[in-house]
């Protein structure tokens, strides 16, 4: 186990007396607006209206946010149950599960989708990149918190691999005089890789609904592995972790739904929209 001495970055940006801007919102709404950005750019090139992305966000986002806690305060119960009712609504202080997030926003785009006469599937492919850059920026919030890291990492791992990593960041992994795993990091990086990798699949314009459902795969798989690394993990029974439980459902559905909808014709249109030969 590896030991230091304390210094961690402020989780506060600016403190303006009654107001308080965390770092965590700031980083978090970044992700929003950059993933936003580019959904916009990607829709208007594929002949949606400019602010299509922007109606479906200003419902999305908050629904988001709103699931995202809903799931993490129903697993983390015990933790709320004897608190006070403010406690359950402090998500600046941490505590919302993107397994919840994806929940929400999903549900609102199907129903965005349907009310606007639109095809879910080439809006939920045109987010994909998005989301995953989004979540990639987004965990760096945890970083600011000090939350969503590993276990304690041992001093031949930190000699040979963390000490090649910026000082702030072995900083802020310094918790109670003990480095832990930047678990943080090792998803953003890999979502940052899953952002590269569907910007290169959805220019071999593949079936429509496949860069969304590769990237429900691509996400979950490096979830899986990491998962299994945190402290804070949230649990559905005993020792199974939630977010494994939940990761290994999504990469199997997802799957299914490839399959399945190719062979079934339900994949009749390509990522750009173009009608396939049956």
């Amino acid at each position: 186990m590896q030991t230091c001495s304390p210094d961690p970055i402020s989780r506060v940006l600016l403190d303006l007396g009654p107001f308080t801007i965390y770092w965590y919102g700031v980083i978090i709404a970044t992700g929003a607006y950059l993933g936003l950005w580019l959904a916009m750019r990607e829709s208007e090139r594929l002949g949606f209206k400019k602010d299509t992305f922007v109606d479906l966000v200003v419902f999305a986002i908050p629904i988001a946010i709103i699931s995202a806690r809903i799931y993490y305060v129903i697993f983390e119960w015990e933790r709320y149950a004897n608190g006070s009712l403010i406690d359950i609504f402090a998500i600046w202080e941490g505590g919302i599960a993107i397994h919840g997030a994806l929940i929400g926003s999903v549900a609102t785009a199907v129903v965005f989708a349907r009310v606007r006469k639109l095809p879910f599937w080439q809006l939920a492919d045109i987010a994909a990149p998005s989301i995953i850059l989004g979540q990639a920026i987004g965990r760096w919030g945890n970083f600011m918190n000090q939350e969503a890291h590993g276990g304690p990492v041992s001093e031949s791992f930190y000699q040979n691999v963390m000490q090649f990593l910026p000082d702030f960041i072995n900083r802020q992994m310094c918790i109670e005089g003990v480095v832990y795993h930047p678990t943080f990091l090792y998803e953003s990086v890999w979502n940052i890789l899953g952002f590269v990798f569907l910007l290169v699949l959805r220019r071999f314009n593949p079936r429509r609904g496949e860069v969304f459902l590769s990237y429900v795969i691509w996400y979950s798989f490096g979830r899986y592995f990491i998962e299994q690394m945190r402290t804070d993990s949230l649990y559905i029974i005993g020792s199974l972790r939630t977010a494994q439980v939940i990761s290994i459902v999504l990469i199997l559905l997802a799957s299914v739904l490839i399959m399945y909808r190719r062979k079934t014709n339900k994949a009749d249109r390509d990522y750009e929209g173009n009608k396939l030969n049956k």
